[in-house]
């Protein structure tokens, strides 16, 4: 398999589209095309099941995406400590980051400079990826450090809660929750809502299905979307109500209305995440990040976190 493949694989397992996929790839849709149809055949099995209107993960694809992932993150270091050693570098080093979608990226923005300070010749390389694709980079070695959310269950990487994120809606100005402070899942029952893929945020997914399932309620998604951006751009154009989380609004929406959901599951907590043994570079970044997000900057133990991530 090539580069291409992957990079579609990966951009149709994210945009659901072969056309967006495409775009966004810069690259014909019948190359796209191709390239999964090649991939595919060198697998031996279906990624994606396809009909005239949706495109779907098969369970091969869900099971392969964050492998994917982690594939590509070691492509570019590679690509990195390549281009490092023909330039006559042999002393710097990369520290490979994996950040999730939807968690707070403005925080990592405030401490990557005061990293660069600390260690000059490292070179740090930001790589959005699902929480899973994360933790089997992490287990792989082929990053550094990662950022995602977290709920009970798996091991094998250490884990600190940045912060604890409540779920939100977005609601348009002149809907007749728009005067509401606060919604809980009852009221949003059967609703038309929009919302993260499940292959992106699998664990926000799980979680946010159980607040329904806790208050009784009906989780009825019409459209999943990979930014806030596009959510709300859905919302606004009267589609439905966003659903999302506190820290990817990095400022209020035009004539959209920001509601805390409230009730049982209705947050979720980002954590910043490290292999059991992480490099200075990255033990560095993980104090940042706590000591920026208001926490306490831990003390090195021969211990490892136990957490199911998603």
């Amino acid at each position: 398999m090539d580069r291409i493949e992957l990079e579609a694989f990966v951009a149709v397992a994210e945009e659901l589209h072969f056309g967006r996929a495409a775009a966004r790839l810069h690259r014909g849709q019948p190359t796209v095309s191709d390239a999964v149809r090649r991939l595919e055949s060198s697998l031996g099995g279906r990624l994606f099941h396809r009909t005239s209107r949706r495109v779907s993960l098969t369970d091969l694809g869900a099971e392969l995406l964050p492998d994917a992932h982690a594939a590509l993150a070691q492509l570019r270091r590679f690509q990195q400590r390549g281009r490092a050693l023909a330039a006559g570098d042999r002393t710097g080093t990369t520290l490979v980051v994996g950040h999730a979608e939807y968690t707070g990226h403005q925080l990592l923005l405030r401490c990557l400079p005061q990293l660069r300070e600390r260690f000059p010749d490292v070179t740090i390389v930001p790589e959005p990826m699902p929480t899973t694709a994360v933790l089997t980079a992490l287990r792989a070695g082929t990053i550094g450090l990662g950022i995602g959310w977290a709920s009970d269950g798996v091991t094998g990487v250490r884990a600190r809660v940045l912060s604890t994120e409540r779920f939100t809606a977005l609601v348009p100005e002149a809907h007749p929750l728009a005067d509401r402070t606060e919604l809980s899942a009852a009221e949003l029952s059967a609703a038309a809502l929009l919302t993260w893929p499940h292959q992106i945020n699998s664990g926000l997914c799980d979680r946010l299905l159980s607040a329904f399932r806790i208050g009784g309620a009906d989780l009825r998604i019409i459209r999943t979307a990979d930014s806030v951006q596009a959510i709300a751009a859905h919302v606004a154009a009267g589609t439905g109500i966003g659903i999302t989380v506190e820290s990817a609004l990095d400022h209020r929406p035009p004539g959209l209305r920001v509601i805390p959901l409230t009730g049982p599951s209705t947050t979720a907590d980002q954590v910043v995440l490290t292999p059991a043994d992480p490099s200075e570079p990255a033990a560095a970044l993980r104090d940042l990040l706590l000591h920026a997000a208001g926490g306490a900057v831990p003390t090195p133990t021969p211990t490892t976190a136990t957490l199911r991530v998603e």
